[in-house]
């Protein structure tokens, strides 16, 4: 068998030989009137033989080659465009002897255009018989065998571009998630609201608990954090009276990486003026149903063996009710952290170290994710969260000590995440200054003090209710995909040296 040196350097000898004859290997200009294959297969593909003959329609293809058969005088290919197929047949004596001589040293990969009649084969197959073709593009380097494509996991992230080649799954999945995007878009702008832009690059960040990245600005020897979240940024143009405004973008959160979790991801942001977190629910429902009828054209899902149905409304469960019936530990009655401590270890609770958590916020977030989270297959809001977990919501008053927070969850992980938005100025700064205690204490996902988040405050912002949404989680969740890498095109990987 030929090692990849060979294979490259008779590619290369060949490429050579076809310059020689006279083609350009990666030519400025196709022919005019290119059809697009989705559309020709979708016109054509349901016709019989009898009916294409009839009709006698001539179009012209261009594609990259991706399976070559030669019989001497004809060939055969199959050449393939935006993910569609079709058959091009190539006959010496229609397309004339030295147009021929120069097929032959086309090869799989290469890209090629071809005019002629639209056939069915003997055998069936929607075909391109050629009376004129020509060359569109070299590839140097072979495809992945083509009956089972690229196989190797790694490999498959880390050449996306051929794993979309050869995998019609991975395309499949890539091309739903753009339909995704494109609900919830299509929600929210017929609602009314309005999309924009905001910091990437930020002076201070904030608006989630997690560490950011930290860059230098050379010009003002200034440090700047890539942003972990849109949040105070958005909240600022609802004080400048935008009342409903959303970003679709990218986050970035220097932490772990999980199947979950990929350290640049795309999120939804949603603020609504004069609107609270039962608001955000039903927004939060026709938002992931929009994107499961767009991405699956039903709201019914196969998820871990079971059928989910993912028509609103959703329930509503408090998540000191989800812990207790999990773990048998009621936070409410220890709200501190030693007896918290105390009592998840009277309760022997797997899989959670009580000692490792720096506060009873993160104690209680680690009990929840541990042992409630992973159960929570079917779509359900988790309700009245403890103010410690959440400095930027409006307190409950109802439920003192907590807050109008919901966390959406469906497939065992949190989809979306959801205020009565805090929009008392002292109470903020208030919740900073116990984010930067907690920071002093070991809590390095707790957040800055932004005065001029505050300041924007002390101008005013009406009652809003705001809410975030992990992009690729509800990928992962509508698309079948338990890894999220398997929604992202370009996943974060360790370097191939580690």
């Amino acid at each position: 068998m030929a090692n990849e040196e060979d294979i490259l350097k008779a590619r290369r000898e060949r490429a050579e030989r076809l310059r020689a004859s006279g083609a350009e290997l990666f030519p400025a200009r196709v022919p005019e009137g290119i059809a697009r294959l989705p559309e020709l297969v979708a016109e054509l593909g349901a016709r019989s033989a009898e009916e294409l003959e009839r009709d006698a329609r001539e179009a012209c293809v261009a594609g990259r080659i991706m399976i070559l058969r030669s019989f001497g005088k004809a060939a055969f290919l199959d050449v393939q465009a935006e993910g569609v197929r079709i058959q091009v047949w190539v006959k010496r004596d229609a397309v004339g002897v030295d147009a021929y001589e120069q097929f032959k040293l086309y090869e799989i990969g290469d890209f090629l255009w071809a005019r002629g009649r639209i056939v069915r084969t003997k055998s069936g197959e929607l075909t391109v018989e050629a009376v004129a073709l020509g060359f569109l593009g070299k590839a140097y380097r072979p495809l992945p065998e083509k009956f089972h494509g690229l196989q190797d996991v790694e490999e498959r992230y880390r050449k996306r571009y051929l794993d979309l080649l050869t995998n019609a799954e991975s395309r499949d999945v890539a091309i739903r998630r753009s339909r995704l995007v494109q609900a919830l878009r299509s929600v929210l702008d017929a609602r009314g609201f309005v999309e924009v832009e905001t910091p990437i690059l930020q002076p201070i960040y904030g608006g989630a608990n997690a560490q950011p990245f930290t860059t230098l600005h050379n010009t003002y020897d200034q440090e700047l954090f890539l942003r972990i979240s849109f949040e105070l940024y958005l909240k600022r143009l609802v004080v400048g009276g935008i009342d409903r405004v959303y970003e679709i973008g990218r986050d970035f959160r220097n932490e772990g990486v999980s199947r979950k979790h990929n350290p640049e991801f795309s999120m939804l942001e949603v603020y609504q003026a004069y609107a609270d977190y039962e608001d955000m629910m039903e927004l939060t429902e026709s938002l992931v149903a929009g994107a499961a009828e767009r991405a699956n054209g039903t709201l019914a899902l196969e998820w871990a063996g079971q059928t989910l149905d993912l028509t609103p409304p959703w329930p509503r469960r408090r998540m000191t009710d989800l812990i207790k019936a999990a773990t048998g530990v009621d936070i409410e009655l220890n709200p501190t952290l030693e007896s918290l401590r105390s009592a998840v270890a009277q309760a022997r609770v797997p899989g959670v170290d009580a000692a490792a958590q720096p506060s009873w916020a993160r104690l209680v977030d680690e009990l929840f994710s541990q042992t409630v989270e992973p159960g929570l297959l079917a779509p359900c809001f988790v309700i009245d969260y403890p103010v410690e977990l959440s400095p930027l919501a409006k307190a409950s008053t109802a439920h003192p000590g907590f807050v109008e927070r919901f966390e959406a969850f469906a497939g065992g992980m949190e989809l979306a995440n959801a205020f009565s938005e805090l929009n008392d100025p002292d109470e903020q700064r208030s919740r900073f200054l116990e984010q930067a205690r907690a920071r002093q204490a070991g809590d390095l996902d707790a957040q800055p003090i932004d005065e001029d988040f505050v300041l924007a405050l002390e101008h005013g912002m009406p009652p809003c209710g705001g809410m975030g949404m992990g992009v690729g989680r509800l990928a992962m969740f509508l698309l079948g995909q338990p890894n999220i890498r398997d929604v992202k095109l370009f996943p974060h990987l360790r370097p191939r040296s580690a």
